[in-house]
C-alpha cells in the first residue's frame, strides 16, 4: 500500500535523510521516497499503520502536510542551517 503525501518544498533539504530514517523506524513502513521537487513523499506500508499514524509522525518531525501541491512553493536552494 501506498500512501502521498504532499509537504512545503521550501522546507530543510537537508533533512531528508533523517526524516526516511525515522519513517522506516515506523512498524509496517518499509519505504519511502521524498520527491523535494514536486513537494511530496511516498510512503510504501502495510495495513498494519494508518496513515494518520504516519501523518503524526511527519508532523512531529517538522513536515506540515499542505492541503495541495502549491506552485508558488519553490524548493529551497539554501537548506538549513546547522
Amino acid at each position: 500500500m501506498y500512501s502521498t503525501f504532499y509537504v512545503s518544498k521550501s522546507q530543510c533539504m537537508s533533512c531528508n535523510n533523517e526524516v526516511l530514517k525515522q519513517l522506516g523506524t515506523l512498524q509496517g513502513v518499509f519505504g519511502a521516497e521524498m520527491d523535494r521537487i514536486d513537494g511530496k513523499i511516498v510512503i510504501h506500508h502495510t495495513d498494519e499503520i494508518s496513515r494518520a499514524t504516519i501523518g503524526k509522525k511527519l508532523d512531529e518531525l517538522g513536515w506540515k502536510e499542505t492541503e495541495t501541491n502549491k506552485e508558488e512553493d519553490e524548493p529551497s536552494v539554501w537548506g538549513c542551517a546547522l
